[in-house]
């Protein structure tokens, strides 16, 4: 875009982490901003700091997986702002486990809001961004979006989901003067393990410790992004796991599958020796 300054941008998944991150970035640019979530106290806290910001800021309560609610979003932004120059559709969900020990339901919870809110939000803003003299889209995806990983098959699969959804776009928007964003952040320290779906509790704890130790802050992304739309990048890697694994991806196609699969059979042998030992011990 060839100016930031003064639009109208609209945030998903807004109420924490990168999503309330970028909100404030984008508040200090200049930005109006419309934001959206299904935690309505956090989403008042963002809107509260970027209003201190200076910036004019609407909220609403919204499911993004339901495409009546995600076009109602779209009109009232309408309705508030008038115009809608920026979309970023942040919004994501987690499960984890073993791929033939999860609920379809769960399954279907992470199709529709990781891919299906991208998709409605796309659809039912666009016509709305291209009403204007320029726009530009940012669909998050991630590291998983570029490797299949164990336990991770459904949200490696929303993730590639929205890469390739973007890429089509990039294509299509061009020129209508649109540019498209496709992120793929690493280790980012944010809240979406703790609110996944997992049934192995101590999996998650596992997960989110190593989030805790290891992960950025969510304003790298957050800067990210917004490089992203200054400068019409359509794919955007955060953090050196995310270079290193799009590299290896690049190079070794299928050895880099060979490799993880032997360093998950390992680790669950070892997990499995450690159980008997466990079991062994008990009087």
């Amino acid at each position: 875009m060839q100016r930031i300054e003064g639009r109208i941008a609209v945030v998903t998944g807004a109420a924490s982490g990168i999503g309330r991150a970028t909100a404030l970035r984008l508040a200090q640019r200049g930005c109006g901003l419309a934001l959206a979530d299904l935690d309505t106290a956090g989403l008042d806290e963002t809107a509260h700091q970027a209003t201190r910001l200076g910036a004019r800021v609407m909220t609403e309560r919204v499911d993004v997986s339901s495409s009546p609610a995600v076009e109602a979003f779209a009109r009232q932004v309408e309705s508030f702002h008038g115009a809608a120059h920026i979309l970023v559709n942040n919004a994501g969900v987690v499960i984890a486990g073993p791929f033939a020990d999860q609920r379809l339901a769960d399954l279907e919870w992470l199709v529709g809001v990781n891919y299906w809110g991208v998709v409605h939000g796309c659809h039912h803003f666009l016509p709305l961004i291209r009403r204007q003299d320029e726009g530009h889209i940012v669909n998050l995806s991630s590291l998983f979006g570029l490797l299949g990983l164990p336990h991770q098959s459904g949200y490696c699969a929303t993730k590639a989901a929205v890469r390739a959804l973007s890429e089509s776009l990039y294509a299509e928007l061009r020129r209508d003067r649109i540019g498209v964003s496709t992120i793929h952040p690493g280790c980012i320290d944010t809240a979406i393990v703790r609110s996944g779906r997992m049934e192995d509790e101590s999996m998650r704890r596992d997960v989110q410790a190593l989030f805790d130790r290891r992960g950025a802050p969510p304003d790298v992304v957050a800067r990210a992004i917004l490089r992203a739309i200054e400068r019409n990048r359509l794919f955007v890697r955060v953090r050196p796991e995310t270079v290193l694994s799009d590299w290896a991806k690049r190079l070794f196609p299928a050895a880099i599958h060979r490799l993880i699969a032997r360093r998950f059979e390992q680790g669950a042998a070892a997990a499995g020796d450690a159980g008997l030992r466990e079991r062994d011990a008990r009087p």
